[in-house]
């Protein structure tokens, strides 16, 4: 997909980050990452993002992310679909290059590994692998990885298939600069883990759309909450938070990692058998699972 092509798709509707996975010898279990994409595409995600974050892509061998990008490209129709990238920058440039030959329609840059780095040495990264590839690239902000306005700006310049900034800072300062900055030459992003949460705050500041993990497993009622958030009616927005996603949170909140660990949970308890977490993530307990298949009784597939 042409890079202007695959920026209009990303701000046209809700984003989604598709879990990986894996069968009982730790591999990647194709057949059933083809099952559950192939539901969600059925539902109106604008983009589905495959070896992302929510689909562990830290805990993927690069050699690993081609086959799950083609997997995902394989079953999920007309909908585009974006490839996690990382590491530091010579193998990031090694997963950008095998992601557009696998047929990435664009990849997400994912915070480089471990140190912080100056402002000169994030430009430097983000080129070389815009450099690399001729498909659409997202920026993601936090972490060690904070993109100023300045330095988003040089980008831009630089490199054309630059097309999305995604945040998952909760600087909302931060963002309104970039977004007042940077108008309509990107995308812009809100991927703050259970965006719902942080999602009406994201859109006063000028952001375009936000990632659902929860439409992994409950992707009616994410496509429900996004429709209510843009349509304006907050007090729908409201019960839904109250309902769903602040127990969520609760759940979520219980241990480091079940932002991750608590959405491929709900997979498994919609029927597929997305197998385990890799190390050094761990899954939720018989008592945490008793509360999440309470939590999604009213949606089970």
């Amino acid at each position: 997909m042409d890079p202007t092509a695959l920026k209009s798709a990303l701000g046209s509707g809700l984003l989604s980050f598709p879990v990986t996975p894996f069968g009982a010898d730790g591999s990647f279990n194709r057949a059933v990452y083809e099952d559950h994409v192939g539901w969600l595409s059925g539902f109106p995600a604008a983009t589905l993002f495959a070896a992302g974050g929510t689909g562990e892509f830290f805990s993927l061998k690069p050699s690993e992310i081609p086959e799950i990008v083609a997997a995902a490209k394989a079953v999920s129709g007309d909908v585009p679909i974006v490839s996690g990238c990382g590491y530091g920058t010579e193998i990031a440039v090694d997963i950008a290059r095998a992601a557009e030959k696998a047929g990435a329609d664009g990849i997400l840059l994912i915070p480089h590994y471990l140190i912080d780095a100056p402002q000169e040495g994030l430009y430097a990264h983000v080129k070389k692998v815009c450099d690399s590839i001729g498909i659409g690239v997202m920026v993601y902000n936090r972490d060690n990885s904070i993109l100023q306005p300045d330095t988003l700006a040089r980008l831009c310049d630089a490199c054309p298939n630059l097309v999305g900034f995604k945040d998952g800072s909760g600087d909302i300062g931060l963002v309104r600069h970039v977004t007042a900055k940077m108008g309509d030459r990107l995308t812009y992003l809100g991927g703050m883990p259970t965006a719902e949460l942080f999602a009406e705050a994201y859109l006063g500041a000028g952001f375009t759309t936000y990632s659902s993990a929860v439409f992994n497993f409950v992707p009616g009622l994410a496509i429900e909450f996004y429709d209510a958030l843009r349509g304006g009616n907050r007090a729908r927005c409201e019960e839904i938070l109250l309902d769903f996603f602040y127990p969520f949170m609760a759940i979520r909140n219980r241990s480091k990692g079940y932002a991750v660990s608590a959405i491929k949970a709900g997979v498994r308890l919609q029927g597929f058998d997305a197998g385990p977490v890799r190390s050094p993530l761990t899954d939720l307990t018989p008592e945490e699972m008793g509360m999440m298949e309470d939590l999604i009784a009213p949606y089970k597939r």
